[in-house]
């Protein structure tokens, strides 16, 4: 059989045939992330691995129940990742419109519901168009209605996506991007009406994914993916001791030399009913009374304990976050403690990164603007680790001392590219004032920075060091 003879499927050409296709890719994997969803909010599967008695007696009460460890692994990361710039030239100073279209656009709370959803479904989207004013409109989607098409052979090279979605009366709706062209239509169910087309100024997809770490091959990968079996074993242990408790945590008592009366139907009949304010009692004197041990739940403990730091473990969590019977490290233990998710955090950061640049870049593309291809653009990322306030100034003050420019030292400070434009102009006011009202500021001056950077460490850590240093007696 020769090569012109093999049957091979063609790649969709029209609108329609995109849109089809679209929806069919998308469905195939909307049932995976509707599940990673559920696990992240706390509907749980229901004791998958237990009895069948089990079901029958206790699964209506224990319906609701779940001990949702998902949602914690998730927002662990999620609270440390917040964009507060870009830098789009050489300039090392934050790109001020960059920051006005990311403002305008409400995007400090659009990226972290993006950020969320990339990590429970291993992807999210924003898509990029210009609004009725002429500005760059930023719209970031769930992957549960949009999905994109990558051209063959690339893993970065859009070449169709789309959006579905449904309204209150039950039509679904299609928004179709090619470089070439848009597409919109809607389905009653059995196909697509009224198309509206267009074409695309933008000259390519603007469809961005905010994808979560992934391999060479295959799809993003959720940060669920590794932690559902884990949650799974942990439910089904947490459920087995609640059953447990209800049916052998109290004692079961017996009695013999009893006779045994039966119903109509040849069913025994319980003798007694027992409570707490029950006494037994009987006429025979042949008749003993005595019970059972109680069940002893501590090993369902032991093997939570067990399975939660497994989790931990995978997750990369501080066990002081799910260990009841923990304390919390203070100092250079907390942060040795945390070294795993903040390195988790910026690996995730360096993906998602990638993103917010790409949107960015099409933002200036509406706009017709040069900085559209700024690839040597940067994200500014807020500090992703948690420091005392006394440890995280002392490291700035020592890094001054180093020589490192002020501009800097106000960016890893904390401050918002907002802030840090103002500060020359207040230090230019400050130091007017200083001169107008000299005695007034003598008193508010402040020690040398080379002096506070030679001072030793603070804190419980710091007791030997200061006094090596010689810094213990002059406090006295």
């Amino acid at each position: 059989m020769g090569l012109d003879s093999i049957a091979y499927g063609s790649p969709p050409s029209t609108p329609v045939e995109w849109l089809n296709y679209l929806q069919g890719k998308l469905s195939r994997r909307l049932g995976e992330f509707r599940r990673y969803a559920d696990y992240y909010e706390g509907r749980h599967e229901v004791m998958p691995f237990s009895q069948d008695l089990y079901n029958s007696a206790f699964g209506d009460a224990f319906r609701a129940w779940s001990d949702n460890f998902c949602g914690l692994v998730i927002d662990a990361v999620n609270e440390r990742l917040r964009v507060t710039g870009f830098r789009m030239t050489d300039n090392p100073d934050a790109d001020a419109y960059a920051h006005t279209i990311w403002a305008r656009n409400t995007m400090d709370v659009q990226s972290s519901a993006a950020h969320l959803d990339a990590m429970i479904c291993g992807e999210s989207y924003a898509i990029v168009w210009a609004g009725v004013d002429g500005e760059p409109v930023i719209s970031c989607e769930s992957a549960e209605q949009v999905v994109v098409q990558y051209r063959p052979g690339s893993r970065t090279e859009i070449e169709a996506g789309a959006k579905f979605w449904r309204d209150d009366w039950g039509r679904q709706y299609a928004s179709l991007w090619t470089a070439d062209y848009t597409y919109t239509s809607f389905s009653t169910g059995f196909e697509w009406h009224e198309p509206v087309q267009g074409p695309n100024p933008l000259g390519r997809v603007p469809i961005v994914p905010i994808s979560n770490r992934k391999r060479l091959v295959g799809d993003p990968i959720s940060d669920l993916a590794s932690i559902i079996p884990l949650q799974m074993a942990i439910d089904k242990t947490g459920t087995d001791a609640l059953v447990a408790s209800e049916m052998a945590a109290f004692p079961a008592r017996y009695v013999t030399g009893l006779e045994i009366v039966e119903d109509s139907e040849g069913h025994p009949v319980e003798p007694f009913r027992i409570a707490i304010d029950k006494v037994l009692q009987a006429e025979d004197p042949s008749a003993q009374f005595g019970q059972f041990l109680a069940a002893d739940l501590a090993n369902y403990r032991t093997l939570l304990d067990m399975l939660t730091q497994h989790l931990a473990s995978i997750a990369r969590l501080p066990h002081w976050m799910i260990d009841a019977s923990g304390q919390p490290p203070t100092g250079e233990g907390a942060e040795a403690s945390e070294y795993g998710l903040v390195a988790k955090a910026r690996n995730h950061a360096l993906h998602y990164g990638r993103g917010w640049l790409d949107v960015m870049r099409l933002c200036f593309a509406v706009k017709g603007d040069a900085r559209a291809e700024a690839h040597s653009a940067e994200v500014i990322w807020d500090d992703i680790e948690n420091r005392s306030e006394a440890q995280h100034t002392d490291s700035l003050v020592k890094l001054k001392a180093l020589g490192v420019p002020t501009s800097v030292i106000w960016e890893l400070a904390g401050f918002t590219p907002e802030q840090i434009e103002r500060f020359p102009a207040l230090l230019q006011e400050q130091e007017e004032i200083a001169e107008k009202y000299p005695s007034a500021m003598a008193s508010s001056s402040s020690k040398d920075v080379a002096s506070l950077a030679a001072t030793a460490p603070q804190g419980n850590a710091g007791n030997v060091a200061r006094k090596v240093a010689g810094d213990d007696a002059s406090r006295r």
